[in-house]
């Protein structure tokens, strides 16, 4: 069995998702999560799931050694972004080569880089006029939204949407989608 831990910042909606997905699966299963948030909703999540959860510092993260230890400790195999806020570390990314994934809530490589994530992404999309948006799902690498691309999935951006009615789009797409390309990817690159 397959063990994956989750890396979030917020609500933790595709973390449970992914949770639920993978749940009785066979092939995997979210073994932990970790936050850099005490307050983000995900930690509550986790427990309701019975999810093992961490959360740790900015400047822990950052330095990389005690995330590394701990998920070693617990044997992970494949780490997954699921509104992750901060920059992976090379250490970090050296520590799991590979074997680090995101999703990004547009098509990169619009719409991507430092600062943009959330709604933030989805009011750059209104505001350029863009006729599509939709989900990349990408390795990671050592810069914001950079890493080579798994998947992409589209969906129509109408001139009267909001950003509101563009992220119910993305994040519909998110659910779908997200989990079923992290089990692909675990099967082609583990």
């Amino acid at each position: 069995m397959k063990r994956i831990a989750i890396l979030a910042s917020g609500s933790g909606s595709n973390a449970e998702n992914i949770a639920r997905y993978f749940s009785g699966s066979g092939f995997a299963e979210v073994s932990f999560i970790i936050s850099n948030n005490p307050e983000a909703y995900v930690i509550e999540r986790a427990k309701n799931l019975g999810i093992e959860c961490a959360v740790v510092t900015k400047a822990e993260f950052m330095e990389a050694d005690k995330v590394i230890a701990m998920l070693r400790e617990r044997d992970i195999d494949f780490v997954v972004l699921a509104g992750f806020l901060l920059l992976v570390p090379a250490k970090l990314i050296q520590a799991y080569p590979g074997k680090i994934v995101n999703i990004h809530p547009a098509l990169l490589p619009k719409h991507g880089g430092k600062g943009m994530y959330g709604d933030r992404v989805h009011r750059a999309v209104v505001e350029s006029g863009d006729t599509e948006s939709g989900i990349t799902i990408h390795l990671i690498d050592e810069q914001y939204d950079q890493g080579t691309t798994f998947f992409q999935a589209k969906c129509p951006v109408l001139p009267t949407d909001t950003a509101d009615d563009v992220a119910a789009k993305v994040h519909a797409l998110e659910y779908e989608h997200f989990p079923a390309v992290i089990e692909r990817m675990m099967r082609t690159l583990l």
